[in-house]
């Protein structure tokens, strides 16, 4: 019998339902010089792991299955790897290895680059933590790195109340601008009291004759979703920027753009552990707070994506790890 050390992980043989995951034991990795090894506690559900999952996402980054999602982590450092000069043993740290490649989150223990996670915020708990980083960065990278957002611009918001959103309502308030978003009206007493100056309830009204003279749209719906990125081009005054998340840009899209005099522009989000130890400052100052909407079981996946993929969630869903 091998007495190579093992670990429990979620992985698939095959792309599909959220029936294809399931729970197995797998090799534990070792980190390699400049890496560190996570003992993971918690890991936050995104819709690019759902996405992958059923063969899009980055699925085309991973290959064909067998294959394990999963990218936000929180845990605790347990070994280091020569090189490592920022974290060390018993370091709690948050993080989202090597996206887009793999990094089986959804598993006892994560090997990355050390610069590819920050000291956990000490305000929250793994579970809280876990639901930062993909989220988190998308939004800040967005905001800050694409749409360059300033003090006194008018930002509009799709999705405001999800994972990405929340923080992007957030952040964007942090950098001074006149935050619009796209919600349910039964999340918009939430949504205020995170920063939102005005919401539109899309159920119920048309948001590009609703909002007008924005410098910035943050679309996380897509146009794949009653072309919401197309139709988002209406809002923006001239000059204004587009930055279009899970459908990226098109060329239609880029052309409808240019028409306009406005631009637009696709977004892949990279691991950042500079910039989320400047979110962990926020969190820890009381600036930002992360929303869980619930924590579930690791053997639990399957289910954290079927609920995940309904569309209703506030804030973030979690797999617990390891207590």
């Amino acid at each position: 019998m091998s007495s190579e050390p093992t670990m429990r992980i979620i992985t698939q043989d095959t792309v599909g339902g959220p029936e294809v995951l399931y729970l197995t034991e797998a090799p534990r990795p070792a980190p390699l010089p400049t890496e560190v090894l996570v003992r993971v506690r918690s890991a936050g559900v995104n819709p690019v792991d759902w996405k992958t999952r059923q063969g899009g996402g980055m699925a085309g980054v991973l290959g064909d299955p067998p294959f394990s999602v999963g990218w936000d982590v929180s845990g605790v450092v347990e070994e280091v790897g020569f090189g490592v000069h920022t974290l060390k043993v018993g370091d709690e740290v948050y993080g989202m290895p090597w996206f887009p490649r793999q990094a089986g989150a959804y598993g006892e223990y994560v090997t990355a680059p050390s610069r590819h996670f920050a000291r956990k915020p000490a305000a929250l708990d793994h579970d809280h933590a876990a639901a930062v980083p993909l989220a988190a960065l998308t939004a800040w990278q967005c905001l800050v790195d694409a749409a360059h957002v300033e003090a006194g611009g008018r930002v509009l918001i799709h999705a405001a109340a999800g994972g990405v959103g929340h923080f992007a309502v957030q952040f964007a308030k942090h950098l001074g601008a006149h935050v619009i978003g796209t919600a349910r009206a039964a999340k918009h007493d939430w949504l205020h009291s995170l920063g939102a100056d005005e919401l539109v309830d899309y159920t119920q009204e048309r948001f590009e004759e609703a909002v007008r003279d924005v410098d910035v749209v943050i679309d996380l719906v897509g146009d794949e979703h009653d072309a919401t990125s197309t139709r988002s081009l209406r809002t923006l005054r001239p000059g204004g920027t587009l930055i279009a998340v899970p459908s990226g840009a098109s060329p239609d899209l880029m052309e409808a753009a240019r028409a306009r005099g406005v631009r637009a522009s696709g977004f892949l989000v990279e691991p950042d552990g500079a910039a989320l130890a400047r979110i962990g400052g926020l969190v820890d100052e009381g600036a930002v707070s992360v929303e869980v909407e619930d924590v579930l079981p690791l053997a639990e996946a399957a289910e954290a994506h079927r609920r995940g993929e309904e569309g209703r969630t506030r804030g973030k869903l979690v797999l617990r790890v390891a207590s």
